[in-house]
């Protein structure tokens, strides 16, 4: 944990900023498809912040989807300030085409990831299936809702996590590796294009006995449709999965909107913006916001993208590349 830097990035976003006769009043953050209602809250305490240190009114406006199909809609042409995304590949994507800073993940604390989550299971009222770990999610008896690895970053997490425990069990065995995550995948009974839509197809059409998503998302699903509906499986071992942000620099330098990009992005690392995203589910970085949401999150233990797959880079070649494992699978 990076004290120092988290709490520069929270004395920038208190700090009045210079004033620019032509700064914009507008942002615009592309962000994953499941973040909607946390930045609704995150930018109503924006305003007040700004409000409070005799800024402008600035209007922030939305835009969700995959963090993939956002960073590809943002390659072709859509003006997004700034990105909340859910995996480093996504805001990579846009620093190799020149649209974000090299070296972005050294431009905010906690190499650029305010906050984070990682995959759990969400299943029916009573756990009917008696769902307990990666295990179960194999049996022949249990139909899964995840979205489609190919469009989102939710998705590969969970597809990762589940490669992770497998790699455990079978003490890295890849022939028994491959058969479990065939399994796997052909217990799936929707891919849908986000997290979002993963989540209607479970929780209002009905579909499947487990929803693998972001524990950040179950929270939400307890608050909008009833914790007595649904229950939280918090497996034995999962995938820490960092949410990225960046200043889009193509779009902010050409919309003389970079101090105030920077400005909403820093302050997700106040204690404010902090809070906001532990009651959204979300896992923080401040320890003092941790320490009082801790009741809140289960132990887990977290494994990471570098230490068992060798990064992101690694991963997108060998798992999710055309040609990769992800794609054998797919075609068994």
């Amino acid at each position: 944990m990076r004290l120092s830097s988290l709490a520069a990035a929270a004395f920038l976003a208190l700090a009045p900023l210079p004033a620019l006769a032509q700064e914009p009043t507008t942002l615009l953050n592309a962000s994953y498809d499941i973040s909607r209602e946390l930045f609704v809250q995150v930018n109503a305490a924006y305003a007040a912040s700004r409000a409070e240190r005799g800024l402008p009114a600035v209007e922030v406006n939305q835009s969700h989807a995959g963090s993939s199909k956002q960073a590809r809609s943002i390659i072709e042409g859509l003006e997004a300030d700034v990105v909340t995304f859910n995996q480093a590949t996504d805001v990579q994507a846009l620093a190799d085409k020149g649209f974000v800073a090299a070296d972005w993940p050294s431009k905010f604390a906690d190499g650029a990831s305010p906050f984070y989550s990682l995959p759990v299971f969400l299943v029916r009222a009573g756990n009917p299936k008696g769902i307990k770990d990666w295990d179960d999610l194999v049996r022949d008896d249990v139909a899964l809702v995840f979205p489609n690895p190919k469009t989102s970053g939710n998705a590969r997490y969970t597809y990762l996590a589940a490669a992770a425990y497998a790699k455990e069990k079978f003490g890295g065995d890849e022939a028994k590796v491959e058969e479990f995550l065939g399994k796997f995948l052909g217990n799936v009974a929707v891919f849908d294009t986000g997290g979002r839509a993963a989540t209607t197809t479970f929780v209002e059409r009905e579909i499947g006995d487990v929803l693998i998503t972001f524990e950040a998302e179950t929270k939400g699903i307890a608050k909008e449709f009833g914790a007595d509906r649904f229950e939280t499986v918090v497996p034995s071992v999962s995938l820490l999965a960092d949410f990225p942000v960046a200043v889009v620099d193509k779009v902010a330098d050409k919309r003389g909107s970079r101090a105030l990009a920077s400005d909403y992005l820093a302050f997700l690392y106040t204690p404010e913006g902090q809070r906001i995203a532990a009651e959204n589910g979300n896992r923080v970085r401040d320890p003092k916001v941790a320490e009082t949401f801790a009741a809140q999150f289960p132990n887990v233990r977290l494994v990471t993208v570098d230490t068992v797959f060798g990064g992101w880079a690694e991963a997108q070649k060998t798992q999710f590349g055309s040609g990769g494992l992800l794609d054998r699978l797919l075609d068994q």
